[in-house]
């Protein structure tokens, strides 16, 4: 059976996984639902997720609900819920909020997480949330914590959780709402600033904001070229909800989905703009980024152009070479390099 660490500390105290109708936030894609299946062949077991590729692998597990949102909502109520520790720690609180609705004082509550991921400091962080939180375990590199949340019947407002911002570049001035847990949460990352600084001057037609967070790119594009079609995909539900949200504030439209790197972008486009995510924990992870490069070029129209950001230590040159063509370095700035192909077909 395959299990992560985070799963097998868990199993490791298979006392406390017994439930008739578990919740599970998050967790990696591994086969601890059907384990958790065996201990009790009437668990009711709920996944929910964020992330659109845990959200797809946990839907191929059978006799289970799945729910993709930036919010949960369920008329379920859940004696057990099972928590990966988030990378924000905003996003823990967030999470922890929502369940007002669906769990109870004797739900119990198990928070596990890496070492490194910062789940040392659950129990301050939460101290106001819980009426208590304990220490269970250790193993794998992995901490494991039961706590009781005391939030039942507080009302939940997911509009109350969002952070605004406003950005001011060339001579552009728009909001930006972002929710707990979205890369640029609290201001403009530098990247894409010098992204924006380096964009095409004239662009026309189809965009696609790729990995688009909170929606900036896209709400550039669309404040400074009325003449185009924004389209932002994300792997996040709380980036596509805070992208949603950031147009509407700019009274912006556009088509906002979900798809793990390529995997639901059906359409064809004349421009592709990204500052696409390359960390996973705290180690650098090329694969999501060189899946979108290997396989972008279809979705784009001849003379079609690309144009991402990355660190300049990430050799992303070689790499959109070999996938799509001639590329340029259009600028090298505070560590951060602009890329940009045009297909010619």
């Amino acid at each position: 059976m395959h299990l992560t660490n985070l799963s097998q500390l868990l199993v490791r105290n298979d006392d406390l996984l017994t439930a008739k109708f578990p919740l599970l936030i998050n967790m990696p894609n591994d086969e601890l639902a059907q384990y958790m299946q065996t201990l009790n062949t009437e668990t009711q077991l709920t996944f929910y997720d964020t992330n659109f590729e845990q959200h797809n692998y946990h839907q191929q597990i059978t006799d289970c609900s799945c729910i993709f949102a930036a919010q949960l909502h369920t008329e379920q109520i859940h004696d057990l819920v099972i928590l990966r520790f988030p990378k924000s720690k905003n996003e823990l609180t967030f999470t922890l909020a929502m369940l007002a609705h669906c769990t109870t004082a004797t739900t119990k509550l198990l928070v596990v997480g890496e070492n490194k991921s910062g789940i040392k400091s659950v129990n301050k962080l939460i101290a106001k949330q819980v009426s208590f939180c304990e220490k269970v375990d250790a193993a794998r590199h992995c901490l494991l914590f039961e706590a009781a949340l005391i939030n039942h019947g507080d009302l939940f407002n997911l509009e109350d959780w969002y952070s605004y911002y406003s950005v001011e570049l060339n001579k552009s001035t728009f909001k930006v709402a972002a929710l707990p847990g979205v890369f640029s949460q609290a201001k403009l990352d530098m990247g894409t600033a010098i992204l924006l600084e380096n964009l095409p001057n004239t662009i026309e037609g189809k965009v696609l904001d790729f990995g688009c967070g909170a929606g900036v790119i896209a709400t550039y594009i669309g404040l400074t070229n009325r003449n185009t079609e924004l389209h932002l995909a994300d792997v996040s539900a709380l980036a596509l909800a805070s992208s949603a949200k950031t147009l509407e504030l700019n009274n912006l439209y556009g088509k906002t989905f979900a798809t793990n790197s390529l995997s639901h972008i059906t359409e064809q486009y004349q421009h592709v703009i990204s500052n696409p995510p390359f960390h996973q924990g705290i180690a650098t992870h090329y694969a999501a980024t060189e899946t979108f490069l290997d396989g972008v070029k279809k979705h784009l129209t001849k003379q079609g152009i690309l144009t991402i950001v990355a660190n300049s230590f990430l050799k992303y040159q070689p790499i959109i070479e070999r996938s799509i063509g001639k590329t340029v370095k259009l600028c090298v700035k505070s560590g951060f390099t602009i890329y940009q192909t045009r297909i010619s077909r």
